[in-house]
Order: structure tokens, then C-alpha cells, then sequence
């Protein structure tokens, strides 16, 4: 495997961000998104979209508590996560964060950068002061779920369905990381 880590994100890496995501979304939303929404969030004027969200997110992100990691290896960036301060109105933004994103590259898959970033992401949520995360997953997304639920996260009874051309449920999970 060579040598892997997880670091900060930094400008160089966005457009292998941007990359990742968009790879990560079409092989594994694939089976439960309407194709014509996921072939929309994946395409070229999405690209750009996410590039430039991502590119703000290293340079000027709105507080030191928001923060984009990297999974690398051999010096390729192969996954990332993305974190906040929670915004959902039910919990609390000063100890509830959320973790935005969590995704690995398709051919880096099952070779521990989801848990090296998800380490990495609660240890930096530790440090900012945080108790709780939440994250939002698809319902379908099985890998995802089983993901997270082996790592101690749960179900919090949130929900919430996103019209997609049909509905398309997700669930929020949380754990406790104090």
C-alpha cells in the first residue's frame, strides 16, 4: 500500500478532491440515486461547482472549527472529510459538529483511509471541544451505514427526504465522541 496518512487539505489538493467525490458519488450512489439527479451532481458544471466550494473550504474556511482532510497515499490524495460546526436546528452548534462528507476514491477502497480520516476528523472534533457528531446518510447507502455503525455511531431518529424525481430518504446518525 505504501505510505498513507491524513493531512489538512490544501490548494494543490482541490481538484483531486474534486476528482474523488465526484468518483466516490458515481460508483457508490449509483444503485439507490435516480440516475439522472447523480449524473447532475457528477457532471462537468457540477464539477466546477464542488472545485470551487472545495477551494473555498482550504483557503477561507468560515472558522478554524470548519475543516477539509485528506486521505494520501504515495502522495495522491485518495479520500477526504469534511467537517463543521452542526447546523441542524435540534442540536447544539457548540458541541455538536457534523461531519459533511466522508469519501474514499473507488480503486482505494477497503484499505483503511474511511477509518484513518474518520479518526483523524474526530480527534481534530475532540481538540475544537465537540461531544457529539451527527452526519447525514443515505438509507439505502448500506456500505456507508454499516461503515458507521461498526465505529459506534447510531441512529438519532432524524430524517429527513429529498425529492430526486421520487423520494429518497436519509437518516442522521450520531455518536458520542466526549
Amino acid at each position: 500500500m505504501g505510505d498513507v496518512g491524513v493531512r489538512a487539505a490544501r490548494r494543490e489538493d482541490v481538484d483531486a478532491v474534486t476528482r474523488t467525490q465526484i468518483r466516490a458519488w458515481r460508483q457508490g450512489y449509483r444503485d439507490f440515486l435516480p440516475e439522472e439527479p447523480l449524473a447532475e451532481m457528477t457532471g462537468e458544471q457540477a464539477g466546477e461547482l464542488w472545485r470551487t466550494q472545495w477551494e473555498e473550504a482550504v483557503v477561507a474556511p468560515p472558522t478554524s472549527r470548519h475543516r477539509l482532510l485528506v486521505a494520501v497515499e504515495n502522495g495522491q490524495v485518495v479520500g477526504l472529510a469534511a467537517h463543521e460546526p452542526a447546523e441542524d436546528p435540534d442540536v447544539d452548534p457548540g458541541t455538536t459538529a457534523e461531519l459533511l462528507t466522508l469519501l474514499v476514491d473507488p480503486g482505494h477502497e477497503r484499505r483503511g483511509h474511511g477509518s484513518r480520516l474518520l479518526n483523524a476528523t474526530v480527534d481534530h472534533l475532540r481538540e475544537d471541544g465537540f461531544s457529539t457528531i451527527v452526519t447525514w446518510v443515505f438509507a439505502e447507502h448500506h456500505a456507508m451505514l454499516g461503515f458507521l455503525e461498526s465505529a459506534g455511531w447510531g441512529e438519532d431518529g432524524a430524517e429527513r427526504v429529498l425529492d430526486m424525481g421520487r423520494p429518497v430518504r436519509m437518516v442522521r446518525l450520531a455518536t458520542d465522541i466526549s
